[in-house]
């Protein structure tokens, strides 16, 4: 890279600006394109170099580079630099681009890149922990899976608990609509309930727009349009079956667009739908763990059914008639135990103690 911007470039081969690791000597970048110079940036100078590359590399530029030349071409000249012989005019070249890669003049997305608001590292970073301490034990590549895991064994229980249209989900299931709304939306168990709580508040006809919306967003380019009339004659014209309460300047946008509709020409009605849904979401979950503590039963967990069956074996052992022959027949085929080995010999009796002598 500092050879092919010119802040390093050899004496002898200018056209191929690479470096070599053998005895070539190469030249310091000329102090006149220092950046510690930082001589003012004008059009015309710009122009001037946009110019004469346009003519060495006969049109082909970079997209900006494009964009700059075609509006300065008019009324700038092609002579620069002519004078120059040709290996001084490669390096100047090579110098000249590497300043205006760092110097060139600020485009549109280039000042918006600027201004839009930027986030610290360590807010992102914190964020990024907080996201994986959150779904770590949800994950069944990190966390255990129950009753077992179905990408190392061959027991589908996991997958059964958790289908898409389960009769009743599963408590992990249920703690992961309260971590966003996306999830609660995300999950088809989860809208279903979403939409059963919804109509308990009459206000069922906002999540149905909001799938309209995610129909015409992803649906097909052909349907596109009979889509969004369908759309508007439902939930937003004068007297529509199913209206929908948005306010009056995003009804206003959002009518003025459908005169040339496209995949997002609902966005700014979805988005305001969106939002009045997530503020009554927060009750949401709550009212259905209730609902499952009510109607679950102790037989739709695995483990739970395992225990019962046992349970049940144990029940019909104890109290069912007990056949003779069978335990006798069972008792003779079973090997006879192994004979116990001898006692020790007892042990040998102490010796006399010798008698006692008179010494007078």
């Amino acid at each position: 890279m500092l050879v092919a911007f010119g802040y390093v470039y050899p004496l002898q081969d200018h056209k191929r600006l690479v470096l070599k690791a053998d005895g070539t000597l190469y030249r310091f970048q000329t102090p006149y394109f220092w950046p510690a110079q930082q001589w003012p940036v004008e059009d015309t100078d710009y122009a001037i170099y946009l110019a004469k590359r346009n003519i060495r590399k006969k049109g082909i530029l970079e997209l900006y580079e494009q964009e700059q030349y075609s509006r300065l071409h008019k009324w700038m000249n092609h002579k620069a630099g002519k004078e120059r012989k040709k290996p001084d005019r490669v390096v100047f070249d090579c110098q000249e681009r590497a300043y205006w890669v760092v110097h060139r003049p600020p485009m549109i997305f280039t000042q918006q890149s600027i201004m839009r608001p930027r986030v610290k590292s360590s807010v992102s970073i914190g964020a990024m922990v907080k996201y994986c301490s959150t779904y770590k034990h949800h994950d069944p590549f990190l966390a255990p899976c129950l009753p077992s895991n179905p990408w190392l064994t061959d027991d589908v229980t996991y997958w059964n608990l958790n289908m898409a249209n389960v009769e009743i989900p599963t408590k992990m299931r249920v703690e992961r609509w309260t971590f966003s709304f996306g999830e609660l939306l995300s999950d088809p168990r989860g809208r279903d309930d979403f939409r059963l709580f919804l109509k308990k508040e009459f206000s069922g006809e906002n999540l149905a727009f909001w799938e309209g919306c995610e129909d015409l967003k992803w649906g097909t380019a052909a349907t596109m349009k009979d889509k969004a009339q369908q759309i508007y004659k439902t939930f937003l014209a004068r007297g529509a079956p199913r209206w929908i309460n948005i306010d009056g300047k995003t009804m206003e946008v959002t009518v003025k667009s459908l005169k040339h509709p496209h995949r997002y020409v609902l966005d700014a009605a979805q988005t305001h739908i969106y939002m009045l849904m997530k503020k009554v979401s927060v009750c949401v979950s709550v009212w259905q763990l209730e609902q499952n503590a009510r109607k679950r039963r102790p037989s739709l967990s695995p483990i739970a059914l395992r225990q019962k069956e046992e349970e049940l074996r144990a029940k019909m052992a104890a109290s069912g008639p007990v056949d003779i022959t069978q335990v006798m027949s069972k008792l003779s085929k079973q090997p006879p135990p192994p004979p116990m080995p001898p006692s020790p010999p007892p042990p040998p009796p102490p010796p006399p103690a010798p008698a006692a002598t008179d010494k007078s």
